[in-house]
């Protein structure tokens, strides 16, 4: 092998670039993974990493030869007197060479390794994050794309594309995130999905609620709704968590579902008259709502969850799951008035005391059909140590029930005896399907 300007020949230039664009760099024996998309490979085998993964050898290009000694090469006959010979100057001899002082001569034998920042490390990470679950690969791109426009003048209602969150109170440990859908992400469109984590209290009296909705679909305000009626429900259950607190402690399930079910009830109104003070209709600016109340006393078990609208409702025990989400024949309460629907009294949503007998003079206008209404959802179930509580919106609701191989995946990864951290748990929920795309919100507790 010779050297010519500081670089070896005899490698033809796609052997030289394929050296340095080798993706399976050995940094040793205790190298950890790039990223937290390494650990989604289950032993399973469900969820498979792209090509070029650790352990795989690269492949030479297409028209490169390996390297040949130059020992082997004949050596070309010297030209004319005043030209450059073609004859590249040798490179000392490999091997553990001395120099005339006994001093070993440096070996070139192997090209130095790339720096930390080459394109080699960042390839590496680029397809750790295409890790998926279920068919194929996803339709969108794995990471935000596009930011969604903005207003100078109403800069305060920009959404980020995630939100994380945590907490440990008591005998549970809390884990919440909302992200952008990959659609929204590829279409720089705001994030529906809204979270809210709040405590309300000190010590042993506290109440933790976990309040998370969605827009309605192909809205304006979409989020902007989903974010007022969180704030809505939140304030309404700070100003009653005392009582709230102490019906979930003494385990008065009646009282609850009533309060809760009122509570639900006044904020979804107040989305209702926010819509007619817009100018908007009830569906054009309306959204779902799913919450959580865990009491912070650690000898309370009771976990407690009402809501409106769809989504889902999950928990993880004995190693599988259980739908545990109350169904329209069980649903504990009466349709909720503001969600999207007039009072019941009469169709136009008047309420009058008697009837005057006078005929109704026909109208030109059609009347608009009234919105369906949705059922008030409540339960009140006690949690074992080692159960896994999972409420979702029906971003994660939907392939939860529609592809096997993802709720078999989380169950593999949230089966440890200790809860993940708050970045593990942020990178399971983004665990993609294809054909689903939509925002996903999450809040899950671990039973200790």
């Amino acid at each position: 092998m010779s050297q010519q300007g500081g670089r070896p020949t005899g490698h033809s230039d796609d052997w030289w670039g394929q050296i340095y664009d080798d993706t399976t760099e050995d940094t040793g024996p205790t190298r950890t993974p790039d990223s937290l998309d390494d650990r989604f490979a289950s032993a399973s085998g469900a969820v498979t990493g792209p090509p070029g993964a650790q352990g795989a050898l690269p492949t030479p290009r297409s028209g490169s030869r390996p390297p040949q000694d130059t020992a082997d090469r004949p050596v070309p006959e010297p030209r004319d007197a005043g030209t450059v010979p073609s004859i590249p100057t040798p490179l000392p001899p490999q091997g553990p060479t001395t120099s005339g002082t006994g001093t070993p001569a440096p070996s070139f034998a192997e090209p130095p390794p790339p720096p930390p920042h080459s394109p080699t490390r960042l390839k590496r990470v680029t397809a750790a994050a295409l890790h998926h679950v279920g068919s194929g690969p996803p339709t969108y791109d794995p990471e935000p794309t596009a930011l969604p426009p903005a207003d100078p003048d109403d800069l305060g209602s920009l959404v980020a594309d995630t939100v994380l969150d945590g907490a440990h109170y008591g005998a549970c440990t809390l884990r919440a995130a909302s992200v952008r859908g990959d659609s929204a992400r590829y279409r720089g469109e705001p994030r529906r999905d809204s979270l809210l984590t709040v405590r309300f209290g000190t010590g042993d009296d506290a109440l933790v609620l976990v309040a998370m909705a969605t827009g309605a679909r192909a809205t304006a305000g979409a989020h902007r709704a989903a974010a007022e009626v969180c704030r809505w429900i939140g304030r309404a259950v700070g100003r009653s968590h005392v009582r709230l607190a102490e019906d979930i402690r003494a385990g008065r399930r009646g009282d609850l579902k009533s309060g809760l079910h009122r509570l639900t009830d006044r904020s979804l109104g107040k989305l209702r008259a926010s819509a007619a003070e817009q100018g908007l209709g009830p569906d054009e600016y309306a959204a779902t709502l799913r919450c959580l109340l865990l009491p912070a006393d650690p000898g309370c078990r009771t976990r407690v969850f009402f809501g409106v609208g769809a989504g889902g409702l999950f928990r993880l025990r004995d190693g599988a799951w259980q739908d545990i989400e109350p169904q329209v024949g069980e649903v504990a309460g009466e349709p909720v008035v503001g969600f999207g629907s007039p009072p019941a009294e009469t169709p136009d949503g008047d309420r009058f005391t008697m009837d005057l007998g006078i005929p109704t003079p026909p109208s030109p206008y059609e009347p608009a059909p009234e919105p369906p209404r949705e059922p008030f959802r409540f339960r009140a179930s006690i949690a074992r140590p080692g159960d896994t509580l999972l409420m979702c919106t029906e971003g994660l609701a939907e392939p939860l029930r529609g592809e096997p191989e993802l709720p078999a995946h989380l169950c593999e990864r949230w089966s440890a005896p200790q809860p993940p951290g708050l970045a593990a748990f942020l990178a399971d929920t983004q665990a993609r399907v294809k054909g689903y795309a939509d925002d996903r919100t999450v809040a899950a507790v671990w039973e200790t």
